[in-house]
């Protein structure tokens, strides 16, 4: 099974900025169409934003402008860079596939405080 790893939340100040990283333990990163999710306290996990294996990108509103997604498929890697964050950002951020196939990480908290 693929696993994923999400390291990079910490606290942040208002308009502060934060980077997310997601590393996943396969090459079959490389093909496949990720996500980031947050889910704050109360609520569900929402999608935030997508790229595919060919680098297209997507945004919910709540985000667009402020957050940017990439990967390196090289590293398996994918990046979640957040500016201008607002309290409504609070939450646990995690990576999948934008079908969410794989099994959840352990997430990465934000926190705007």
């Amino acid at each position: 099974q693929v696993q994923l790893v999400e390291s990079g939340g910490g606290l942040v100040q208002p308009g502060g900025s934060l980077r997310l990283s997601c590393v996943a333990s396969s090459s079959i990163f490389r093909i496949s169409d990720m996500g980031w999710y947050r889910q704050s306290p109360g609520k569900q996990r929402e999608l935030v934003t997508t790229i595919s294996r060919g680098g297209i990108t997507n945004y919910v509103d709540s985000v667009k402008g402020r957050f940017t997604i990439s990967r390196d498929n090289a590293k398996n890697t994918m990046y979640l860079q957040m500016i201008s964050l607002k309290p409504e950002d609070t939450a646990v951020y995690y990576c999948n596939t934008r079908t969410s196939t794989w099994p959840w990480g352990q997430g990465t908290q934000v926190t705007h405080y």
